[in-house]
């Protein structure tokens, strides 16, 4: 078979490992100039230590990079474990050396710079790699086994983003339905799979099909091995079950069991609620450099108060009183009636406010007084509530924490007016998706997107 990672595809392993290197020593001669009297003698030795302790990690963090569909969370902790590895053997030589007169601080500057550095580093690579992949580079033939509805949904996340670098040759299965809305991607039954991939050059196997049928699974699998294919089993979930999951076994047999959500942990809940008094704490104090000049310019706009104050449904389904600035003319439907694009009760300032999404800050008083969080699902008018938790099934799981300023599904595209049903459906399921996948860094990396958002013109913030 030939090769089919492509011109680049086949050395990026190795281009990453040497590009963290780079980042390595330039940290290091920046820490030089700014410690210009660390003996030359040392400099020279701890260069090559550096270098070295290094080695252990530096495949194992390559490959992570190369990963398919790798997310911004991943990145950071792979950055992070990168930093604690290359800390703890570094440390261990200087330790074996006898080398123990380099000042503690030296040592903290360093690793300082070290996170961020390497952490930009991979951010820009992983997004060099997902535009290769985008353009027709490095990307890998695959099959999906299977015309049901595991295997139709699976087509359809690989090709809702071209970063994944999936190339999906097409479909098999023992039959295919006519409902099935990819049929002009079906190849054939599995007796045609052996010829087929052998001249397609495939390079993954997706199996979709029920594990129970036996003779089906032994041929693809023994064929994978014999080609040395990658396989992968995809289990039949149904997509209400499609969470975060952990197997286990009973003896031989493999379960998977349903994850709760991750701040129910005390310690979670507690950092959670710890960054949120430190972030918005920090915004309140500075408050005024942009409040002011809101608050001027919305009083000159129309007349009526500064700050509007509405009903919102919060944690565990509590009410608060959520805090904005006015956008709008007093009227009697503030309660009722969303914001629509090209609204009449919008004054000037008020368009510019939710643009850029400005209305929003002083909703940090809320996350001080613990009503919101930072990050969450964003809070909705009572009669909202009450209207879709008729309409869509589990929609008040969303507030088993506490609503957010900004969230996952606004970072998404699910942000701004709901006309569709299908609209809130979206912005449910994403919701629901960050409460059963939460970390201290996706809480992160949402406020950057947030932040990133802000900066560029965003069709649904109106």
């Amino acid at each position: 078979m030939s090769s089919k990672k492509g011109k680049y595809g086949r050395h990026l392993h190795r281009i990453l490992a040497v590009g963290d290197f780079i980042v390595l020593n330039a940290v290091f001669i920046l820490l030089l100039l700014i410690y210009p009297d660390i003996s030359s003698i040392h400099s020279r030795l701890t260069f090559l230590l550096l270098n070295v302790a290094y080695l252990p990690v530096s495949r194992f963090l390559a490959v992570t990079l190369s990963e398919r569909a790798l997310q911004m969370d991943r990145l950071i902790r792979s950055s992070l474990f990168a930093v604690i590895a290359h800390a703890l053997a570094f440390l261990a030589l200087l330790y074996l050396l006898g080398i123990d007169d380099i000042p503690w601080q030296t040592f903290a500057v360093f690793y300082a710079m070290l996170i961020p550095a390497l952490t930009l580093w991979r951010i820009g690579t992983q997004s060099i790699i997902k535009n290769m992949r985008s353009r027709g580079r490095n990307y890998t033939r695959v099959v999906i086994i299977g015309c049901g509805a595991t295997g139709e949904r699976l087509y359809r996340e690989m090709a809702s983003d071209a970063g994944f670098g999936y190339n999906v040759q097409g479909f098999f299965d023992i039959y295919c339905p006519p409902s099935f809305p990819f049929k002009d991607l079906y190849i054939g039954d599995l007796g045609n799979l052996d010829e087929w991939v052998r001249r397609h050059d495939t390079e993954e196997v997706f199996y979709c099909i029920s594990g129970e049928n036996g003779e089906a699974i032994q041929l693809t699998v023994g064929l994978c091995d014999e080609l040395m294919m990658k396989f992968h089993f995809v289990p039949q979930i149904s997509p209400y079950l499609a969470r975060n999951l952990r197997s286990s076994f009973i003896g031989s047999v493999p379960m998977l069991e349903v994850l709760n959500n991750p701040l129910e942990s005390p310690f979670n809940s507690a950092l959670k609620r710890a960054f949120d008094i430190a972030f918005s704490g920090m915004f309140l104090l500075v408050s005024p450099i942009i409040l002011v000049p809101v608050a001027i310019a919305i009083k000159l706009s129309s007349p009526g108060p500064v700050f509007f104050r509405q009903a919102r449904t919060g944690y565990m389904g509590h009410e608060f009183m959520c805090w904005k600035f006015r956008t709008m003319r007093v009227n009697a439907d503030s309660d009722s009636r969303q914001a629509s694009k090209d609204d009449p009760r919008k004054t000037r300032v008020g368009d510019f406010l939710r643009r850029t999404s400005i209305d929003e800050l002083p909703q940090f008083l809320n996350v001080f007084l613990g009503d919101m969080s930072v990050v969450g699902p964003r809070p909705h008018m009572l009669k909202h509530t009450e209207d879709y938790s008729r309409l869509i099934r589990n929609y008040m799981v969303r507030h088993l924490i506490k609503p957010g300023i900004t969230g996952w599904a606004q970072v998404r595209g699910f942000r701004g007016q709901t006309e569709q049903l299908w609209q809130m459906q979206g912005r449910i399921e994403h919701d629901i998706w960050y409460i059963e996948h939460w970390s201290f860094l996706l809480d992160i990396k949402i406020i950057i997107r947030t932040m990133l958002n802000a900066l560029r013109k965003d069709e649904n913030a109106f």
